[in-house]
């Protein structure tokens, strides 16, 4: 055990507390918080005193423990509730211990520093309130020191060692403390040898079942055998390793991760949305933002722009009449100016309905692997942006390329061959006029080409252009529905994709920031944990 180690851990708490700031309820982070203050406060302040607290009931004998070791009467003895009332402190050693005493709020304080045997130097014991005080006070001073103190030693009295107090109320809580926590049956002068054997059993009977078994129980006396000797050992130990205050925080940070585990217990996914969770929400979303609707006005523009250029030239004016399905939308040329929102009609109440379900449902199956407070916060992450979703849905139609603003090379070949059938068709139809005119003007015929021997030549080209323009249009027209087809499919894609994009931007990345929290989290509370949370 060593300070960087329980730094490091210390640090780990404090990552998993960020990343869990916003996702867990603050009751359930403020041990962990206060842990990573308190732990702080009492590494920054003297590492060369050890605080060790003797704790116990009224009539235990601990006030005459302390003025045994103190050697001055500085604690009141007694058997009447309450005794000890407030915390005494005596520090041995030249060290001052003044800004420690100040953090752990004790005003009474005696520095002994004579030197005696045994060298307790560094040591700074503590007589505490009686913890079964009937003021409420006392008992809040000894539970609130008992939280901080880096060494406790319970003294307990053979005619009340097995109050459950002591065993349910602080011991089997403590009983991640062991390395921090000693035993003493004190008074043990009042009994026979087999009764003080068949005492200390039964009192480690009784640690066992508080989780602290195989804990070494102490014998003291303040009068006489066995005397104070062991507990001196035990206290001198502890205060020549300088290990107290490090062992300390390390079964309190086991205790408050332990507390944690649940909330980080299970293995995230691999994703937050998976691929039939994804294709699910990007289906009604598709249906809310008007995909088919979209699709279908694409394979239109695209039959009414091919024919513009495809159609016989002389009637191409009708078609230019009629308006663009797409420009109707606000849905024209994606190079130009993308319009901030579309002309669609608004989401009906069912594709509505049908978002908030599915919303509902991605959330479930996103959350479904988490630990109880991470589905709150998953829920909530994929709803995070409901109320922007229709919205940021027309824009991204509205943004998407739709690929029909490009003229196709054939729509070219095709409107360039129609104008040259449609000039065949013109020079035959002046070629007629003229030689009408030169008939009524009564002038000499001129000599006409016939096709075959029997059509004359500017009907022939007139009829056949004419006839011409008309198998064009005739031949074209599946081609450009088959290929309006083509479009309208590549758009639906182009689409779904827009709107996958949304899907991802307002509910998948919400959704994988509170996974990536709870991977954070859960990596740094096992690294807080350390080899005592594994255990």
């Amino acid at each position: 055990m060593s300070a960087p180690t329980v730094v490091e851990r210390l640090a780990a708490l404090e990552r998993f507390t960020a990343a869990t700031a916003d996702r867990l309820p603050e009751r359930d982070l403020a041990p962990a918080r206060a842990l990573i203050g308190r732990a702080g406060e009492r590494l920054a302040l003297s590492q060369l005193h050890t605080v060790v607290a003797l704790a116990g009931a009224t009539g235990t004998g601990k006030s005459s423990i302390f003025n045994a070791l103190a050697g001055v009467p500085l604690s009141q003895t007694g058997v009447r509730r309450p005794t000890t009332g407030e915390a005494h402190a005596c520090v041995w050693g030249p060290d001052s211990a003044d800004p420690l005493l100040d953090w752990l709020g004790v005003d009474r304080r005696y520095t002994r520093d004579g030197g005696t045997e045994p060298d307790l130097s560094g040591l700074v014991l503590l007589d505490l309130p009686d913890y079964d005080s009937v003021q409420a006070a006392h008992r809040a001073e000894a539970d609130r020191l008992l939280s901080v103190v880096d060494l406790i030693v319970w003294v307990l009295h053979p005619q009340k060692y097995a109050d459950k107090i002591v065993h349910s109320g602080y011991l089997a809580r403590f009983h991640r403390h062991r390395e921090i926590t000693v035993v003493a049956l004190n008074a043990a002068d009042l009994l026979s040898a087999a009764d003080l054997e068949d005492c200390t059993a039964d009192l480690r009977r009784l640690l066992a079942a508080d989780g602290l078994d195989g804990l070494p129980v102490l014998t003291t006396s303040t009068i006489g055998p066995p005397g104070l000797d062991p507990l001196v050992k035990a206290i001198r130990q502890a205060v020549v390793a300088r290990q107290a205050a490090v062992r300390r925080l390390a079964a309190d940070l086991d205790g408050v991760t332990a507390a944690l585990a649940s909330a980080v217990a299970a293995d995230p996914p691999k994703s937050a949305l998976d691929a039939e969770a994804s294709r699910a929400l990007t289906a009604a979303l598709s249906q809310a933002a008007a995909v088919p609707t979209v699709a279908a006005a694409v394979e239109n523009a695209y039959v009414h722009r091919a024919r513009k250029m495809t159609g016989w030239p002389l009637l191409r004016w009708i078609r230019r009449t009629r308006p663009d399905p797409l420009e109707r939308l606000h849905l024209g040329d994606h190079r130009a100016a993308v319009p901030a929102a579309t002309s669609l009609a608004p989401a009906s109440p069912a594709a509505t309905a049908a978002v908030t379900k599915a919303l509902r449902e991605a959330a479930d199956r996103a959350s479904a692997p988490l630990p109880a407070p991470w589905q709150d916060a998953m829920l909530a992450a994929v709803r995070s942006f409901r109320d922007e979703v229709l919205d940021a849905l027309d824009r991204a139609v509205a943004q998407t390329d739709l690929g029909v603003a490009r003229k196709r090379w054939w729509w070219r070949a095709v409107g360039l061959l129609q104008w040259l059938v449609t000039a065949v068709a013109l020079v035959g139809l002046l070629w007629l006029g003229v030689r009408l005119g030169m008939q009524a003007l009564a002038l000499p015929p001129l000599r006409t080409p016939m096709v075959d021997g029997w059509l004359p030549m500017p009907t022939a080209l007139l009829a056949g252009g004419l006839l011409a323009g008309f198998l064009i249009a005739v031949l074209v027209r599946p081609v450009v529905r088959l290929a309006a087809r083509a479009r309208r499919r590549r758009a639906a894609k182009q689409l779904r994709a827009s709107v996958q994009g949304v899907v991802k931007q307002l509910v998948e990345a919400p959704a994988t920031a509170v996974l990536t929290d709870y991977t954070a989290a859960r990596a740094a509370l096992r690294e807080a944990a350390g080899a005592g949370g594994r255990r």
